[in-house]
């Protein structure tokens, strides 16, 4: 599919450096990740280098397994659903999504960029409406992919992007602050952020014979020794994900000391914890707010996909990502997880960059993946069911800390003004309203920046003597007719002038009246400099001397 090879463009460059080790939910090695990636792929030994391709891609996919399998849980927790319907978004991801992917390195399951709508979904119509909601966002998914607009969804702002994830985390981080306490959130973004001061003071003084205080020590062992691992971690052990460290660590000490603490709910049988689609959620689709969810749900997750599928491209020296086909992809294993009452998934930078990290060579790692969690999901839940839930809920306020990226910000910074207003209004809107209003309010202000941006003109009068030169730079549009006629008015009549349109983007037909309206009454001899503007298609009196 010849259109799916495209170039990219400036801003998803952009986006991709900023942004995209973000995205997915997780703690990416560093800002430089795909550089650091890169390397190491060229850094392999002669022995790595000298194995199978199935071979290197049975190792990564036990590596991705370690980095795929606590997130399944805890995002389906920060999502308001069982951790079983976490795990089989993540079972359908490897073993379905990646049989069909556009692009072979790209891990999908579920990630923490949906976690905040997918809860507020649940919290507005029920559990029950997950299934129609994520078949919904599938069905079109599948009919963009098809129709060829994967490239599309890679067209958003980076600081539309940032904002987006940057209120995404602290969403996450206020919600399972309380639980990492073995709490309930409260009911908004605003409320849980502002009662995170209770939750600390119910973590440090245990009250009416409360587990609060014994949750949080767990959550904070969790924390630490994510941290401790990542700054730490031999070099022979680099490959084991900070994450996981952290949840042995803690379920470890929270079974030796028997600790009374909530625990993860794994049913015995997957298929007992399947959430069906049933009639009774038809009258859903009377429900607008419903429609808005489930678009919202396919347009973000297409757009995380995409911009993930671009960072894994930057990596690797193999194949480039086929966006229309991975947009495909994504679609089926949507449809597939509403059927059953899944979460949603995308592709995942965080569990893709394991991948390829731990050398990779096909979709095969990916396939596998999926089957190891189906295998220990059905053979082991038992294990499972030893987490504590307050560690699963450290690790998401670890990664929604990490995807506030402050750091991204003061790039921005470096940028213009203009990112930073976008990022703080962007993140505003989805903690004081919700995820697809914050969205709207970041797109529709890149909008307008850019309209400013584009129909900006900058007009300079030098004289020299009896001659003037007026410059122009930018774009001249009827939004600048009050400076440029302010300029050309302002130059004595009978004087020599040459006006400079070489430099200017853009000229319209209201700037054009303005200039020919007064190049004719204008005595004076008039040169307009039009040597690089002539190529741009300009009507033929501005070529008159």
């Amino acid at each position: 599919m010849g259109g799916d090879a495209m170039i990219e463009s400036e801003q998803t460059s952009v986006a991709s450096n900023d942004v995209l080790h973000r995205i997915g939910a997780s703690v990416s090695p560093s800002p430089s990740q795909a550089e650091d990636l890169s390397t190491a792929r060229k850094a392999q030994t002669p022995a790595s280098s000298a194995r199978s391709p199935l071979g290197r891609d049975f190792m990564a996919s036990i590596v991705v397994l370690l980095v795929a399998l606590p997130l399944c849980m805890g995002i389906a927790i920060a999502s308001g659903a069982p951790p079983a319907l976490g795990l089989i978004t993540g079972v359908v991801g490897g073993l379905v999504v990646g049989f069909l992917a556009g692009q072979p390195l790209l891990v999908s399951g579920p990630a923490a960029s949906l976690a905040v709508m997918v809860w507020q979904l649940v919290q507005d119509f029920g559990l029950a409406a997950l299934g129609p909601a994520v078949l919904i966002s599938g069905v079109f998914q599948l009919a963009a992919g098809i129709a060829g607009l994967g490239r599309w969804f890679r067209a958003v702002s980076p600081a539309v992007i940032q904002g987006m994830l940057a209120g995404i985390g602290l969403l996450i981080f206020a919600s399972q602050f309380h639980v990492m306490v073995d709490d309930s959130p409260r009911g908004g973004g605003l409320a849980n952020l502002i009662s995170i001061p209770e939750a600390i003071y119910k973590g440090i003084f245990p009250l009416d014979g409360s587990v609060h205080h014994i949750a949080a020590v767990i959550g904070l062992l969790t924390i630490a020794s994510i941290l401790l691992w990542n700054r730490f971690k031999p070099a022979a052990l680099k490959m084991l994900p900070g994450p996981l460290i952290g949840v042995v660590i803690a379920t470890s000490t929270a079974w030796v000391l028997a600790l009374p603490i909530a625990r993860v709910e794994v049913p015995v049988s997957l298929l007992s914890s399947l959430n069906w689609m049933t009639i009774d959620t038809l009258p859903l689709l009377k429900e607008p707010g419903f429609w808005a969810d489930a678009i919202g749900l396919a347009i973000i997750a297409s757009a995380a996909t995409l911009l993930s599928a671009t960072a894994v491209d930057r990596t690797h020296g193999g194949r480039r990502t086929m966006y229309n086909k991975e947009l495909r992809a994504q679609g089926i294993g949507n449809i597939l997880c509403g059927i059953v009452g899944a979460l949603p998934m995308t592709g995942v930078i965080v569990r893709s960059s394991a991948n390829v990290e731990a050398g990779a060579q096909t979709k095969w790692s990916a396939i596998l993946h999926g089957a190891w969690i189906l295998i220990l999901v059905v053979a082991f839940p038992q294990l499972l069911s030893l987490i504590p839930t307050a560690s699963l809920a450290a690790i998401l306020v670890y990664i929604g800390w990490k995807l506030v990226g402050i750091e991204g910000l003061r790039r921005l910074a470096t940028k213009g003004r203009g990112g930073v207003v976008i990022w703080v209004a962007t993140v505003t809107m989805i903690v004081a309203t919700d995820l697809l209003i914050g969205v709207a309010t970041g797109f529709a202000l890149a909008l307008a920046h850019l309209l400013i941006t584009f129909a900006r003109l900058d007009v300079r009068v030098v004289q020299d003597g009896d001659r003037y030169d007026v410059e122009l730079l930018g774009a001249a549009t009827f939004m600048s007719l009050p400076k440029l006629a302010e300029a050309l008015e302002s130059v004595p009549d009978h004087s020599e002038v040459h006006v400079h349109l070489d430099k200017v983007a853009y000229l319209d037909h209201a700037s054009i009246e303005l200039v020919e309206d007064w190049h004719e009454r204008h005595s004076g001899r008039v040169f307009l400099e039009t040597d690089r503007l002539k190529e741009r298609s300009t009507p033929e009196f501005l070529y008159r001397k």
